[in-house]
C-alpha cells in the first residue's frame, strides 16, 4: 500500500508597519507628550514595559501606545536604549576579601540604529497614514535633532519590535 505525504508550507507572516527613528535627548514621558501635542495622538504608557533578558541582564524599555479606532491604526513609542548596572564579583582568594564592582551596561532594542533614541512604530490596516508629513512634523520640533523613516527590511532584530 502506497503512503501519501502531505507537506504544509507556511508563509512567513510579517506584520506590516512603518518605523520612524527619532534622535532626541529628552525623557520618554516628555517625548510622548511632544508626540501627543504635535501629531494629535494620545500615547499613554503601557502598564508593563517591554522586558526581556539579554546576556543574563533583565532589560526594560519604556513603551507607549495609542490605538486610533477611527483609522484602524496603532502607534507605539519605544525607547531604544536601556542603561543597567551589572554586578561583577571579584574574588581575591581570601575568606572575607571578595569585592563587588558594578559597571554600566547599555543594551539597545535595535542594535543596528544605536544612535536613535526612540522609535515610533505605526501599524495600520489602511495605507492612509501620511508618514512623510509625520516625519516632517517631527523634524520641526525643537527638542528633536532628527527623525527619519527606517525600512523594516534593514533591521535584523525585527523580533524586538513585537509588542503583543
Amino acid at each position: 500500500m502506497a503512503t501519501q505525504k502531505m507537506v504544509l508550507e507556511l508563509e512567513e507572516f510579517e506584520e506590516e508597519y512603518s518605523l520612524v527613528a527619532i534622535h532626541c535627548s529628552v525623557a520618554s514621558h516628555k517625548m510622548a507628550f511632544i508626540l501627543n501635542k504635535r501629531l494629535n495622538t494620545r500615547l499613554t504608557r503601557r502598564p508593563i514595559d517591554l522586558e526581556f533578558s539579554n546576556r543574563g541582564l533583565e532589560v526594560t524599555f519604556p513603551l507607549y501606545q495609542y490605538d486610533d479606532n477611527q483609522s484602524y491604526t496603532s502607534y507605539y513609542l519605544i525607547g531604544n536604549a536601556c542603561h543597567s548596572q551589572a554586578a561583577q564579583l571579584q574574588s581575591s582568594g581570601g575568606l572575607f576579601n571578595d569585592q563587588s564592582d558594578t559597571s554600566q551596561v547599555t543594551t539597545f532594542l535595535i542594535p543596528e540604529f544605536r544612535k536613535a533614541d526612540y522609535f515610533l512604530k505605526v501599524e495600520s490596516d489602511l495605507e492612509l497614514i501620511p508618514l512623510d508629513q509625520m516625519v516632517s512634523e517631527l523634524n520641526q520640533v525643537n527638542e528633536v535633532v532628527t527623525a527619519y523613516q527606517v525600512e523594516p527590511d534593514r533591521i535584523k532584530s525585527k523580533n524586538n519590535l513585537i509588542f503583543d
